[in-house]
């Protein structure tokens, strides 16, 4: 019995040194979006004030779904979303 109980303490070991190896790499991953997304927010809200300046009345929202974009997908989701109002704006 006593068998058992060491290979069952060496398997649950095992067990949460591979958990604790998918958080870290998750954490990594968590914190690299929210970083992205807190960037994402400034830009918009600093490139929402030079294009007034500059007389452009395009203006993009600060919204879940924009900095859920800008969050994903980084540069390319705030290219995304001016371009599509710069579109529109045409």
């Amino acid at each position: 019995m006593e068998l058992y109980y060491g290979i069952g303490a060496i398997a649950g070991i095992c067990i949460l040194v591979l958990f604790m190896g998918m958080m870290k790499q998750k954490a990594s991953v968590i914190s690299a979006f929210i970083l992205r997304g807190i960037v994402g927010v400034v830009g918009i809200c600093a490139m929402n004030n030079f294009l007034e300046s500059q007389g452009i009345s395009v203006k993009a929202g600060v919204n879940p779904m924009s900095v859920l974009t800008i969050g994903t997908l980084g540069i390319c989701g705030f290219a995304l979303i001016y371009g599509i109002l710069l579109y529109r704006f045409l």
